[in-house]
Formats: structure tokens, C-alpha cells, sequence
């Protein structure tokens, strides 16, 4: 009795359940308790069955998606090489390559990437006849005279906007690029909109809107026969352009040899070649009817990207300028750069070679520089605006009379000499309100310039019509 030991419990028991109360109750609900445990393990085996099954349905769709994928590209590589071939073979015209017509999307391939290029390379015969043009037009201007049609100096004097034509988008203003076609009096303007823009000046409507480019155009170039049309673009494409008799151009080609922004597209002399130059530090020379890149040239002294081009009046001698201020002169028959101008500050903006094969006009940050190609110096400098403003164009009239400068407003000098005057005969304001001219164009005889602007606005400064009807 000494050894127990009180224990104190409540006096308050919870009862057992009925089920509880007995043994077979209890077997009972254990029975209950296991069949619910069954059930729900057979539910989660079905779940764990269906998912397997989605997966090895999934991985068999990804597995023949890759054979697909991967036959279609050994498909279209074939083709890609077939086209090549077929394109080497066929001339521009015809019905060779597939049109895309005004205001839709040529259908652009996708380059393999780190695919190597083949360059055909400039043949003697290419060579040959660049040196026969040089020496016939060498030949011509040594003859040749200021057309009596020439507007003469009182007529700039009086210049004043014409007409003001909204070409392209409001929610993407800005012109970027001019070029005009002299025989039929065809403004052509390129914007940052993507656009390109045949515009007819006599008739005041717009001829013809060029649409595929992805991003904005930076130049455009008339080629004088075959009503052919070029346009660069920061997309880092040309497109070559090709006229038909409903007043439409098609896209033949879609070239695709730099690797950086388009920013510059030139014409040689005999319209059968043309250079672009571009921001991956390379220029590159096509043939014009068959859209091939016959050579890329790229310096391995230099790697500052070519920000303008334009081919010398002979043909022979391409300037290019570039985002480091240098002006580079080439020759082009050895592809070599036989001269640099240096002196500017900032990127090169434009290049114009005068008719008479003397001079070159450069337009920089810090203004305009004349150069003397004889004596290969600069032997004046204009410095037309402030430091925060730089001059966006430059450009010779055909006759290498007047020289057009652009920057927060147009000037017109008189063309002189080493060392004669270039007097500056007319300063048209930028009344498209955002103090910045892009660009300036010449019209035929000097009758008219074409200015472009950062807003949409195409405007045409020269005499009223009463004024010219009377000088005329």
C-alpha cells in the first residue's frame, strides 16, 4: 500500500461514439477510413497517367516540329542558291523576278547569318568602260558652256516659296533626302516615315508613294535612263526601284550587303553602276541591271563609318565622308583611297563635286569647306551658323555655277575661284518652323530649289510666275 501512488484525473469523461463503442464498430469505421485512402490514391494515379500521356504527346509535336523546321531551311537554302544563280544570269527588266507594286512590302529573305558573300569583283571590261567615260566627258567639259536657260543672278536674288506640298506622315515627320529627275521635273524626297516620295512639280500632285523600306530612308537617287529609282535606308538595305508605264515603280531588287545604317546612294556616270556607302565602314559597287555587289571595300586603317558618298563628275574619283570628320577620296578603278581632307568637326554630313571637276563642297558640324582637287588643299571655309547648329546639305547646281547651303536656313553663293569671292547672293529662310533644313536640291537651270525639312513639308522656293514669265 506504501508503494501506490495517487493519481488525479478529471472526473468529467467524453463518451465514445456509437461506432466506437463496440468492436464492430471500430472495424467499421477502419474499413471506412482504408476505402477512402484507396479512392483517393486510384485518383491520383489517374491524374499521374493523364499528364504522362500529354507529355509524351508534347514531346512527339516538338520532336516533328524540328524535322520539320529543319527540312523546310535545307528547302529554303536550296532555293536561296537557285535564286542567286538564276539572278546572275537574268537582266533587270522582264519578268525574271517577282514585282512588288507601290505601297506594299517586297517580300524580304532572311540573311544566314556569318554566310560568306561572293564578290564577282570589277572585270577590265567594267574598268575599261569607266576610263572611256571619263575620257569623253573630260572631253566635253573642256568645250562646254554656261547654258543661256541659266537663271541668272538678279533671278536668285528674288527667289522666294513657291509652293509648300505635305508629302509624308504627321506622326512621323522629317524629309531626309532629295533628288530630282531634270527631264521630267520629278521631286523625290525620302522620310524618316519609311517612305519614299515621287513628287510631280509641274503637275503639284504626288505620283507615286514607295513603300517597303523598314526604317527611315536616308537618300534616294534618280538613275537618268531605264526610269530607274534607288533608296537607301537606316534598315541597312537598297532598294532598286523600276518604273512601269502606269506611272508605278516595282521593287526588283532588295540588296542586303552592309551590316549598319544606308546612308548615302550615288550614280556613276555612265547610269550603269552605283556605289552606297554605309555605316559598318564599307562602300560597295553594283552593277545596276543585275542588282549585284561586284566589290566591298572596306579600309582596315579605318573604322569610322561613312556618313555621305557622291562619285566626282568623270566618274572616276568617289568621295566619301565620315562619322569622324575625314573626307576620303577614292580611286575608283583600284579601289584604293588615294587622298584625305581633313579639318571638320563632326560627322561629314554631305558631299557635292562642282561640274567643272575642280572643286569639292564638304557640310559638317562646324560649316562648309571648299576644296581644290588640282592642289588637293581647302582653300575656303564658311562658317554659317552657331556651334550647336550644324549645316545638313550641300549642293552644286549642273552647271557649277551656284553653290546651296542648308542648315537653319538656305543660302545661295556664286560660285568663284581659288581666289575670287564666293559672294552669297540669297539667304531663304526655314519656314517649317523646326530651324532645321536637312537638305537642298537644284532644279533644272537653277530655275527652282527644292528644300526639305524636319517637318513633312516638301517646299519649292524661286520666282513667282509673273517674275518668271518675265524673264523668261
Amino acid at each position: 500500500m506504501e508503494d501506490i501512488v495517487p493519481i488525479k484525473t478529471g472526473k468529467n469523461v467524453k463518451p465514445r461514439s456509437l461506432t466506437a463503442a463496440s468492436i464492430p464498430g471500430m472495424l467499421g469505421m477502419f474499413q471506412n477510413e482504408w476505402d477512402a485512402l484507396m479512392l483517393s490514391n486510384f485518383a491520383l494515379e489517374q491524374q499521374l497517367h493523364t499528364a504522362r500521356q500529354e507529355l509524351s504527346h508534347a514531346l512527339y509535336q516538338h520532336d516533328a516540329a524540328c524535322r520539320v523546321i529543319a527540312r523546310l531551311k535545307k528547302e529554303r537554302d536550296e532555293a536561296r542558291s537557285l535564286l542567286a544563280q538564276a539572278e546572275r544570269q537574268a537582266p533587270l527588266p522582264g519578268s525574271a523576278v517577282t514585282a512588288v507594286s507601290n505601297g506594299k512590302r517586297a517580300s524580304e529573305e532572311e540573311d544566314i547569318p556569318g554566310a560568306k558573300r561572293m564578290r564577282h569583283g570589277v572585270s577590265d571590261s567594267i574598268i575599261a568602260e569607266l576610263t572611256e567615260c571619263n575620257a569623253a566627258l573630260s572631253q566635253q567639259r573642256k568645250k562646254r558652256q554656261i547654258p543661256p536657260t541659266l537663271a541668272p543672278i538678279d533671278a536668285l536674288e528674288r527667289y522666294t516659296q513657291l509652293s509648300s506640298h505635305p508629302l509624308h506622315k504627321t506622326n512621323k515627320p522629317g524629309i531626309t533626302s532629295i533628288d530630282i529627275n531634270p527631264s521630267k521635273d520629278i521631286v523625290a524626297t525620302g522620310g524618316i516615315d519609311s517612305n519614299a516620295v515621287l513628287f510631280g512639280r509641274t503637275s503639284g500632285e504626288i505620283l507615286s508613294t514607295l513603300s517597303g523600306h523598314s526604317k527611315k530612308v536616308t537618300s534616294v537617287k534618280f538613275v537618268a535612263h531605264n526610269d530607274v529609282f534607288l533608296s537607301g535606308s537606316a534598315d541597312k538595305t537598297v532598294r532598286i526601284w523600276q518604273g512601269s508605264e502606269d506611272g508605278n515603280y516595282n521593287c526588283r531588287h532588295i540588296l542586303k550587303d552592309h551590316t549598319a545604317e544606308v546612308q548615302a546612294v550615288t550614280v556613276h556616270a555612265t547610269n550603269n553602276y552605283f556605289v552606297t556607302a554605309s555605316l559598318d565602314a564599307t562602300w560597295c559597287f553594283y552593277d545596276l541591271s543585275s542588282g549585284l555587289c561586284l566589290t566591298q571595300v572596306e579600309d582596315p586603317t579605318n573604322s569610322m563609318g561613312y556618313t555621305s558618298a557622291a562619285f566626282h563628275p568623270d566618274g572616276l574619283i568617289l568621295g566619301t565622308g565620315t562619322i569622324g570628320s575625314t573626307v576620303r577620296i577614292w580611286d575608283v578603278k583600284s579601289r584604293g583611297n588615294v587622298a584625305n581632307f581633313d579639318g571638320h568637326t563632326g560627322a561629314v554630313t554631305a558631299i557635292s563635286f562642282s561640274e567643272n571637276g575642280y572643286f569639292l563642297a564638304t557640310a559638317a558640324h562646324d560649316g562648309v569647306k571648299l576644296w581644290d582637287l588640282r592642289k588637293l588643299k581647302n582653300f575656303r571655309s564658311f562658317e554659317l551658323y552657331d556651334q550647336d547648329t550644324p549645316t545638313n546639305s550641300v549642293d552644286f547646281d549642273h552647271s557649277g555655277s551656284y553653290l546651296a547651303m542648308a542648315g537653319s536656313d538656305i543660302r545661295v553663293y556664286q560660285v568663284g575661284s581659288v581666289k575670287a569671292e564666293w559672294n552669297c547672293i540669297k539667304t531663304l529662310p526655314d519656314l517649317s518652323g523646326t530651324g532645321r533644313a536637312t537638305c537642298v536640291k537644284f532644279g533644272p537651270d537653277a530655275r527652282y530649289l527644292a528644300v526639305g525639312s524636319m517637318d513633312r513639308n516638301l517646299r519649292v522656293f524661286g520666282l513667282p510666275e509673273e517674275d518668271a514669265s518675265t524673264e523668261s
